[in-house]
């Protein structure tokens, strides 16, 4: 059975993996390159993903690839409008991923019920008025710069460090302008900023990052560091190696991933948290409360 929006923001305390469909409905998508950008394909997708074990569903309208250049809310409205309300009907919660508040209100206005976004309420200071408003989860990512730029010889010093404190401040302003802490989702934003070296850490460091008392949520979706460490140039090529690392980051402590393909992760949870209910030692590590 899906999770529901309450289950996805409790998942660091149960323990409950949480798996999201990405549903990209552009033309250039690093991953599916358009596959979706028609209405008809997208809706298709959607129903899809909720039928192969997704418990939300994410939509964008906006391909946040290295190298991309940003899309107006207008046009990213126009992409959602013949996609949202099929996704909202396929059973799931939908988020909608943007950095805009316009979109993001237009998509809930449709029946989305978390916002995604990638900037972490950097791009439009309005984005978090509207979650307080609304009264709706907010996932906020860590990036470094923005997409155009954001792979041109990024640096840390500690990423693990670095990232976690720039995820406590954005809670900490989230939460200044009235979003409810317990409404707020963090993702270290695997390649987004972040060389190999930088994304292992990340996955590695989940259990430092769950200690800020908030689910962590994980995107390595056939991302070119997988097909670094695995020889697969095709991104559609990386789904096993895909499923590894989420695991890898289920054992230390993330709770939600954001996936192309739901149905073999899906499984792949399923086997590891039965098996982590006999061995104590396997089961990652939980935040008992918010901090």
């Amino acid at each position: 059975m899906a999770a529901t929006v309450e289950e996805i923001l409790d998942s660091h305390r149960t323990g409950r993996a949480v798996v999201v469909g990405v549903l990209n409905v552009t033309p250039d998508s690093f991953s599916d390159g358009g596959e979706f950008f028609e209405p008809a394909a997208a809706r298709e997708q959607a129903a899809r993903l909720a039928a192969e074990g997704a418990d939300a569903i994410d939509v964008g309208a906006e391909s946040t690839r290295p190298g991309s250049d940003r899309v107006g809310a207008d046009e990213q409205v126009r992409r959602l409008r013949e996609v949202l309300p099929a996704a909202v009907a396929a059973g799931v919660p939908v988020c909608i991923d943007t950095t805009l508040s316009a979109v993001a209100r237009s998509a809930l206005d449709a029946g989305a019920a978390i916002i995604n976004d990638i900037s972490a309420g950097r791009d439009d200071a309005g984005m978090f008025a509207l979650a307080a408003q609304r009264g709706v989860p907010i996932a906020l990512m860590h990036m470094l710069g923005q997409p155009k730029t954001m792979q041109a010889r990024p640096s840390y010093r500690d990423v693990v460090g670095e990232v976690r404190a720039f995820l406590a401040g954005r809670i900490a302003a989230a939460v200044a302008v009235g979003v409810p802490r317990g409404n707020i989702i963090v993702d270290p934003g695997i390649g987004f900023g972040k060389l190999l070296e930088h994304n292992l850490a990340l996955l590695a460091g989940a259990g430092e990052l769950a200690s800020l008392g908030r689910p962590v949520m994980v995107g390595p979706s056939r991302k070119r560091f997988l097909g670094e460490l695995t020889g697969q140039r095709d991104p559609k090529a990386r789904g096993v190696a895909t499923v590894a690392a989420c695991l890898a980051a289920w054992q230390r402590g993330a709770t939600i991933f954001r996936v192309h393909e739901p149905g073999p992760l899906a499984q792949a949870l399923a086997v590891a948290q039965a098996v982590g209910r006999y061995d104590r030692a396997a089961e990652p590590p939980r935040v008992a409360a918010d901090v």
